[in-house]
């Protein structure tokens, strides 16, 4: 079954990204592994010369995976909306996960700045993705101004503490007409599994991935985490009881009249 973000359709549910990698190499091994159709790259990694990333965009064929630019570096609205317009500039496209963080030390984004651009953004013609912490009111003001995606976070980005936010994901979900995109701080399929039991439309993994052990195994990992968790969310979980009920009828079991 797809699922559909704007204008396009997609198969899996699982977003990666292309940061933290010891090498390019392993890198395009885990987006294959992991089964996924996007692929979030920050715009000043696209440039062909720019240090440490040469060659980045030789290890994603666009053929096979859409590419989501973000806006990752960005402290302020006005830096975001420039680098956007860069992005579109370049002929990418007109997607953007909008990122907008100050803060240096937890790197928790801006509410009021990300708000700000989003504005901007949509109103350009952007399909605006914006990452957010798990704020519900933050999330439905962004759905109203037009962003395609609402994108909470689960924990502190790169963190790996896995889902501190749950509650709040589960009223974005509960009350979002645009798909929800659980980013940032998921450690191990379990937690991807967990966020999508509950509804989640995707998961978008890197460091997990990135700085596991191995981690070709780890995307496949994840693949089948979202997988399962949606399955799961579709299925329909049964109804929790606060006394156990056996699982096996007690009609015919000996010594019973």
């Amino acid at each position: 079954m797809t699922v559909r973000i704007a204008d396009k359709e997609f198969t899996s549910r699982l977003m990666v990204g292309t940061g933290k990698f010891d090498n390019f190499e392993i890198m395009e091994k885990a987006h294959k592994a992991s089964g996924a159709e996007i692929v979030t790259v920050a715009i000043r990694r696209v440039d062909m010369k720019a240090p440490g990333h040469v060659g980045l965009m030789d290890h994603i064929d666009l053929n096979k995976y859409w590419l989501l630019p973000n806006t990752a570096g960005c402290a302020t609205a006005e830096e975001a909306i420039r680098v956007a317009r860069l992005s579109k500039a370049m002929g990418i496209n007109n997607w953007i996960k909008l990122e907008v963080i100050p803060d240096p030390t937890y790197l928790m984004p801006d509410p009021i700045a990300t708000l700000e651009a989003a504005k901007v953004l949509v109103d350009e013609g952007f399909t605006v993705l914006p990452y957010i912490n798990a704020d519900p009111i933050l999330a439905k003001r962004l759905e109203e101004i037009g962003c395609a995606t609402i994108m909470p976070l689960a924990s502190p980005i790169g963190s790996g503490q896995g889902v501190k936010t749950l509650e709040n994901i589960k009223i974005i979900i509960e009350q979002a007409n645009v798909p929800v995109v659980v980013d940032a701080g998921i450690g191990v399929p379990s937690d991807a599994a967990t966020v999508m039991e509950c509804g989640a439309d995707f998961c978008l993994i890197n460091t997990a991935i990135a700085k596991a052990q191995d981690p070709v195994k780890m995307a496949e990992a994840f693949k089948y985490g979202v997988m399962a968790g949606r399955a799961a969310y579709e299925a329909g979980r049964m109804p929790k009881k606060e006394i156990a009920s056996a699982s096996s009828p007690l009609v015919g079991v000996v010594g019973k009249n």
